[in-house]
C-alpha cells in the first residue's frame, strides 16, 4: 500500500471507535506474546504500522513492563503528530516509554527495516492490504524473527438486534466493497494466518468483536452510515430500500433500542525458534 494510495481516516472517527476497540482487543494474546519479546539495551522496540491516532500504543504500552521505544508509522503526518503527542510515557511498571515517528510506505517493509524490532503491531490494517502486501509483511517478520500482533481486522460478520430482512444483503454488498482494489477485506485474517504460517511462524487468531449497545450509540450510528453507504456504492440497486432502512436503524439507535455485534479478529504471529518449537 503506497503512501498515495492508502486510505485516509478522520481523527474523529478513530477517536469515536477507540473505546470499542479497547474493549474488543484480545488481551488473552498478551500472555503467549510475553515470552517472545526480545529486549535490547534500550528495552522493547515496538513498531506500530498505520498507527492512526495511536490507540494501539495507548492500550498496549501500559500493559507491558520495562522501557519501551515506540516507532509510529503512518502515511498521514497530522495523525502521526497527534499519535506521538498522545502516547503514554510510562510502562506498566513505571519504566520510560519513548516515541519516534516514520512516514512512508508500510506495504514494503523488509527484514532490514525490522532489525532490532521487538514487536510489530497494527490495528484495523490487515483488511486494507492486498495478499502480496501481507506476504511481504510476513516475510519480513519471519526473516527478522519479529513477532506481530495484528488487531481488529474485520471478518465479514455483523449481527444486528432486532434483525431486519435487508441485513444480509447489505452485509454481502459491504463485504464485496471491502474486497475492492485487491484488498483482502473480510478474508484478511484467514489469508494472513495462511501466509504467516507458510513463512514458518506460529499463528493464532482470537475473536475481538465490537459489542455495541445504547452506551455506544454515537459509534453505532456512524458505523451504520458507513456500512450502508459502502454497501450501496457496491450495489446501487440497494439504495432506495437502504435509505428507508437506515432511517429506521438510526431512529432505533437514538432510542437506545438497537444493538450490534461487529465481528473482528486479532492475530498473533510468533517466530519459531531454530531447532524446535515452544
Amino acid at each position: 500500500m503506497s503512501t498515495t494510495d492508502a486510505p485516509r481516516y478522520a481523527p474523529e472517527w478513530l477517536e469515536l471507535r477507540e473505546g470499542a476497540d479497547a474493549a474488543a482487543r484480545a488481551s488473552g494474546l498478551l500472555d503467549p506474546l510475553h515470552g517472545y519479546l526480545r529486549r535490547g539495551d534500550a528495552g522493547l522496540v515496538i513498531r506500530d504500522l498505520g498507527c492512526g491516532t495511536g490507540s494501539m500504543g495507548r492500550w498496549l504500552a501500559p500493559r507491558l513492563n520495562g522501557p519501551q521505544h515506540w516507532i509510529l508509522h503512518d502515511h498521514d503526518p497530522a495523525l502521526l503528530e497527534l499519535a506521538a503527542v498522545r502516547m503514554p510515557r510510562t510502562a506498566a511498571d513505571g519504566s520510560r516509554v519513548t516515541v519516534a515517528v516514520e512516514r512512508g510506505d508500510i506495504g514494503r517493509l523488509t527484514a532490514e527495516d525490522l532489525a532490532g524490532t521487538s514487536l510489530l503491531t497494527a490495528s484495523a490494517l490487515l483488511d486494507v492490504l492486498t495478499r502480496d502486501e501481507v506476504d511481504t509483511l510476513a516475510k519480513a517478520c519471519a526473516a527478522a524473527g519479529c513477532p506481530a500482533l495484528l488487531a481488529l481486522s474485520v471478518v465479514g460478520r455483523v449481527k444486528l438486534t432486532p434483525a431486519e430482512p435487508l441485513d444480509a444483503e447489505l452485509a454481502a454488498a459491504f463485504n464485496a466493497h471491502q474486497r475492492g482494489a485487491g484488498m483482502l477485506g473480510p478474508d484478511a485474517v484467514t489469508v494472513a494466518c495462511e501466509v504467516f504460517a507458510r513463512r514458518g511462524m506460529s499463528v493464532r487468531a482470537h475473536p475481538s468483536p465490537w459489542r455495541l449497545g445504547p452506551d455506544e450509540s454515537a459509534l453505532t450510528a456512524q458505523w451504520l452510515r458507513g456500512w450502508v453507504g459502502a454497501a450501496c456504492e457496491q450495489r446501487p440497486a440497494l439504495a432506495q430500500r437502504a435509505e428507508a432502512y437506515l432511517r429506521r436503524r438510526l431512529a432505533a439507535c437514538e432510542a437506545g433500542e438497537l444493538r450490534a455485534v461487529v465481528h473482528h479478529s486479532d492475530l498473533l504471529a510468533l517466530p519459531r525458534p531454530a531447532g524446535g518449537t515452544r
